[in-house]
C-alpha cells in the first residue's frame, strides 16, 4: 500500500460522483399558507352596498355604497369650507356624503330606474325635476331629505357602514 493510497480515492469511484445538476424543484401543487394569505391580501376589499331609509318620505330608501376613502373625505370637507373662516358646514359635508354614495333609489321595496333603465343618484335629470332644484350637491340631498337634522344622521350613518366608527380587536 503506497502512502498516498490512504488519502485518495481509485479513478473509478471519481468518475462515478461526477457531478450531477440538483433536480429541479417541485411546486406544490396544495396551496400553503404563504399562498393563502397572498391570494387574501390581492383581493379587493369593498364593503356591501347598504340601504337607508329617508325619514320623513314613507317606503323611500337609498342604495349607499359606503366605500369612502380618506382622500373622498378630505375632498369633501374642503368642498364643506373647512379651510374657510367660517369652517365646516356640517349640512354641507352631510350632503356630500349622502350625495356621493348614493347608487340607486328605492320606492316601496322597488329600484327605481330612468327611462333608459339606468339606477338613480342625485345627479340623475329625474331627481332633480322632482326635487326642482338644479345641483344635485347639497340643493337636491337637501330637497330630497326635507328635514336638516336627518342629513346629519344620514351621513354618519354611512359613515359608520364604511367603517369610520369601527374599533379594531387588539
Amino acid at each position: 500500500m503506497t502512502e498516498n493510497s490512504l488519502y485518495s480515492e481509485p479513478e473509478d469511484a471519481k468518475k462515478s460522483e461526477a457531478k450531477k445538476p440538483a433536480p429541479p424543484a417541485v411546486k406544490s401543487v396544495e396551496p400553503n399558507l404563504l399562498n393563502k394569505l397572498k391570494d387574501a391580501i390581492q383581493k379587493k376589499v369593498e364593503r356591501p352596498i347598504v340601504r337607508l331609509d329617508v325619514p320623513e318620505r314613507p317606503g323611500v330608501s337609498l342604495r349607499i355604497s359606503p366605500n369612502i376613502t380618506q382622500h373622498q373625505l378630505k375632498q369633501w370637507r374642503k368642498q364643506s369650507g373647512e379651510d374657510t373662516k367660517q369652517g365646516l358646514d356640517s349640512i354641507k359635508f352631510s350632503c356630500h356624503v349622502i350625495g356621493h354614495t348614493t347608487v340607486g333609489v328605492v320606492f316601496d321595496g322597488e329600484e327605481v330606474v330612468d327611462e333608459d333603465g339606468y339606477e338613480l343618484n342625485f345627479a340623475s335629470p329625474e331627481i332633480l325635476d322632482m326635487t326642482d332644484t338644479s345641483r344635485p350637491i347639497p340643493e337636491a340631498v337637501r330637497a330630497f331629505f326635507g328635514v336638516d337634522p336627518h342629513l346629519e344622521a344620514a351621513a354618519l350613518a354611512i359613515l359608520d357602514a364604511a367603517g369610520y366608527s369601527d374599533t379594531v380587536d387588539t
